[in-house]
């Protein structure tokens, strides 16, 4: 499927890429060289963050009178859900532009490229070599995110920060355009994009490490080619707390372990929560739905409580929140994020994963982190025909695949987390306002939710 809707989009574009003679690899960097990507969503408020980003550019070029860049919206290239993955679409972009482009720049949409200096910094690097450049993140440790990758020393490898670019050379790109169409990917998972991505490029060493630029930035300072603001923008008040229903998954077995980390720590912060059990315990309180526990996923219960969701046995609110009884999360931070989409839109967001996308896949939200939904998208997924397999099937992937199916895109927030803080490199998450993490192995889940959550000042404000 992806490579048929590369297929049609590349019929759509090569109108515009016949406009551009073909050209010689250069060693300088003219602004009609660059391919910038901005890697934007579907979601109407995504999508106007990227074309406000794509017009600051267009503009910044305009001013400078050397020539304009091309500036892509990712989510407009091609009509495949997967396509923010990158991969799947390399092979268009090289087919396009491959003959008239020096360098991909791939950004976040509220990554800020300030042009002049970027167009110096790439000229540092002979575009006739095999380039990846980027700002370096290393993991502190091994990490389930990384599939424990270089377990005896995890931070010698070096991988893109997302929110400060990264940038490819013609002829790495040319290569990794053409490797893709026939080579499988090591797993059927995406989890953490540029760091997969990073892989792929690396080949076991065959290929080229990750180049630090120092003038791809995070924090604006002297002399950066690239600045970020923030993953958490000012969209003006919160959603109101009575606005947002939570539903926490639990079972017997935790009520005594897991539940009192919630009331110790996050509940308070919300107007309406349920717990959701195998068995009812009124001293909690808990709500049987009828559907077993399951040691695997929880699909059933899932499907259940989004039914109970559109009853009128809650009260009628514009969003719904399901999370784990292990999860950690800051519901202000939340609510704050939440003023910036439109309830009456179909909207699945948190962390997103993929599976299987470069073989007809699916993206999902990952459970753990927390999934967030309209009403509006609970109600399209209930009235179609697509539902659990089982019981125990993986819910968050179920939601997804049934997602995908009727057209509900879904939405990334790199806020939620799916793993612990020392799963993320601390240089990525410390600069950000963390909206969850998950699990409580090994550590102290209300010491690490004050470490991160405790904003009493957030709270107040929202």
């Amino acid at each position: 499927m992806w490579l048929m809707a590369v297929t049609w989009s590349l019929c759509l574009l090569l109108g515009w890429a016949s406009k551009h003679e073909e050209q010689p690899a250069q060693s300088s960097a003219e602004p009609e060289e660059l391919v910038i990507v901005i890697q934007s969503q579907k979601n109407s408020f995504h999508a106007r963050r990227g074309h406000q980003r794509k017009e600051e550019i267009l503009q910044e070029a305009a001013n400078l009178g050397q020539g304009l860049p091309v500036v892509l919206l990712l989510h407009e290239l091609s009509y495949y859900d997967g396509s923010w993955s990158v991969l799947p679409v390399l092979p268009l972009l090289s087919a396009i532009y491959g003959d008239s482009a020096s360098w991909f720049l791939f950004i976040e949409e509220e990554t800020t490229v300030v042009l002049p200096v970027l167009l110096k910094v790439l000229k540092r690097y002979p575009v006739q070599e095999e380039w990846f450049l980027g700002q370096a993140l290393h993991d502190n440790k091994p990490s389930i995110i990384h599939h424990y990758a270089f377990f005896e020393d995890p931070s010698y490898f070096g991988y893109p920060d997302p929110a400060a670019g990264w940038a490819l050379s013609a002829p790495l790109y040319r290569r990794i355009a053409e490797r893709i169409q026939y080579e499988n990917l090591k797993s059927d998972f995406t989890i953490d994009l540029t760091h997969e991505i990073a892989l792929f490029i690396w080949e076991e060493g065959r290929g080229p490490a990750l180049t630090t630029v120092p003038e791809f930035c995070t924090e604006t300072r002297d002399n950066c080619a690239t600045t970020f603001t923030t993953y958490l923008p000012n969209c003006g008040d919160p959603v109101s707390k009575n606005n947002l229903f939570v539903a926490v998954k639990t079972c017997e077995k935790f009520h005594s372990v897991r539940v009192p980390v919630v009331k110790s720590t996050w509940e308070k912060d919300a107007a309406h929560l349920e717990y959701y059990s195998d068995v009812t315990d009124a001293s909690i309180p808990t709500i049987n739905l009828g559907v077993p526990n399951t040691e695997r996923g929880h699909c059933g219960k899932t499907f259940a409580i989004m039914r109970r969701f559109l009853s009128e046995a809650v009260p009628k609110v514009d969003w719904l929140l399901i999370v784990d009884d292990d999860t950690l999360i800051s519901l202000p931070r939340l609510r704050h994020l939440l003023q910036c989409y439109d309830p009456k839109e179909a909207v699945s967001l948190g962390e997103r994963y993929g599976y299987g996308l470069m073989q007809n896949g699916y993206s999902y939200t990952t459970g753990g982190g927390g999934i967030v939904l309209s009403r509006t998208a609970v109600s399209s997924l209930l009235s179609s025909a697509c539902s659990c397999y089982s019981d125990d099937a993986p819910d968050d992937m179920v939601l997804g695949r049934c997602f995908t199916s009727i057209g509900v895109p879904i939405t990334h927030s790199p806020l939620f987390h799916q793993a612990q803080p020392d799963d993320y490199s601390g240089t990525r998450i410390g600069p950000q306002h963390s909206i969850s993490f998950h699990k409580h192995w090994s550590i102290d889940p209300v010491a690490i939710y004050r470490k991160w959550f405790k904003d009493s000042h957030l709270r107040d404000e929202l």
